[in-house]
């Protein structure tokens, strides 16, 4: 067990408490964390969450669900302020990196209308704003059957957001429109543009209704497999089935609906999500899931199922079964694969043992299907169920 890192997200704490106790009237400092530990029950693939280059096994490890976050936010006068958002984490790479997760000007052109721009969060998801915020939620991390299938935060562009009451009901509405780009684990960069999205939130009393929608072009140019096989393809005469892999400028998008309910000792959280884009390489996917727990004093216990499942072909039409050329048929096929198919059941408690940490424990049993799944690095012959144990505290301060 690698105790260093865990050590270090605690010290980094304690010491950017004891830097910044003494706020200026003008400039507010906040900050979140989750220290955990995780582990499967098998040696034969990796947990990871999306988009890390490594997981964890039948060993304990600290990197998969850890994090360390500050954000500053200086208000300049009554209409303009700036924030900015750190975040140390794995993510793409197998040691803890820091990155800028939101850097943005606000105005505020009414009590109703605010209009941001820079970095800003990307409200692909019901929890985007405060995904990586681990006291924020219930759940120890979001399901990963649903929280796999778009992995972007944020955008670098412009949102609004319009605020405003019909009747009882809260109704949020923003929309966004930017460029980003995502580095993968397999090696190669995703660049969106023309991205923009569609986020309303209603909340009346103890229930909250939410609707998202995400557009992009996405092209990856700089695959060294995706660029063999689309070449190849195209070379030996099978070009609509190069087309059908290509990642260029390809149009796709996620649309999604969710509920929250609050309401005295019942808590509830469920999304439903549709994936779709123009490439096979980019599966057309369903996900979901749904969260029952009940509040007991400073204790809520809480049960989750999940599911992934693939709507697209998970073959490339037209291609030789045998042959010469069979490579390149298992290579597109393996493209038309990647996406994970899975469901999960889970258990978990949530302890407010103080008023700005909480301590977690979740115990997630996976079911893989037609593949790996969520899981990584996976050994020939890997397959299902898995059970993954998580335990962590989650703090603000």
């Amino acid at each position: 067990m690698k105790l260093k890192p865990f050590i270090t997200l605690l010290a980094m704490t304690s010491a950017v408490s004891a830097a910044w106790a003494e706020d200026t009237s003008n400039i507010t400092i906040s900050g979140f964390g989750t220290a955990a530990l995780t582990r499967s029950n098998t040696s034969d693939a990796e947990f990871a969450r999306p988009n890390q280059l490594a997981g964890v096994t039948s060993s304990a490890k600290t990197g998969v669900d850890s994090n360390l976050g500050l954000q500053v936010t200086a208000k300049m006068n009554d209409w303009l302020s700036f924030t900015g958002q750190g975040l140390v984490r794995k993510n793409v790479t197998d040691n803890f990196g820091a990155e800028l997760a939101w850097a943005f000007a606000k105005a505020k052109v009414s009590d109703n209308l605010n209009i941001r721009v820079g970095r800003v969060g990307l409200p692909v998801y019901m929890i985007s704003d405060y995904r990586n915020v681990g006291y924020a939620n219930t759940m120890l991390r979001p399901p990963v059957e649903m929280y796999t299938q778009v992995t972007l935060e944020s955008l670098d562009g412009a949102d609004v957001l319009y605020q405003t009451n019909l009747g009882d009901t809260a109704v949020t509405a923003q929309v966004a429109y930017g460029v980003t780009d995502s580095d993968n684990r397999g090696g190669f960069t995703a660049k969106f543009k023309k991205v923009s999205s569609i986020n309303i939130v209603a909340e009346n009393g103890p229930f909250t209704l939410r609707f998202g929608r995400v557009d992009a072009n996405v092209t990856v140019d700089n695959s060294t497999n995706l660029n063999t096989l689309v070449s190849g393809l195209t070379k030996f005469g099978f070009a609509s089935a190069a087309n059908a892999i290509a990642v260029n400028d390809t149009k796709a998008s996620f649309t999604s609906v969710g509920l929250g309910v609050d309401w005295k000792s019942m808590v509830v959280q469920a999304e439903y999500g549709k994936r779709k884009s123009a490439s096979l390489s980019i599966a057309d996917t369903t996900s979901w899931y749904t969260m029952f727990g009940y509040r007991m004093g400073s204790f809520l216990p809480y049960v989750v199922h999940a599911s992934a499942t693939q709507d697209s072909p998970r073959t490339v039409a037209g291609l030789p079964t045998a042959g010469p050329l069979l490579p390149y048929t298992l290579g597109a096929n393996s493209l038309a694969t990647a996406s994970p198919i899975q469901s999960s059941n889970s258990i978990g408690v949530r302890w407010d043992f103080h008023k700005s940490a909480a301590l977690k424990l979740q115990l997630d049993r996976m079911s893989p299907d037609n593949g790996p799944g969520v899981f990584i690095n996976a050994k020939p012959g890997f397959k299902g169920p898995v059970t993954v144990f998580a335990a962590a505290v989650d703090f603000v301060f």
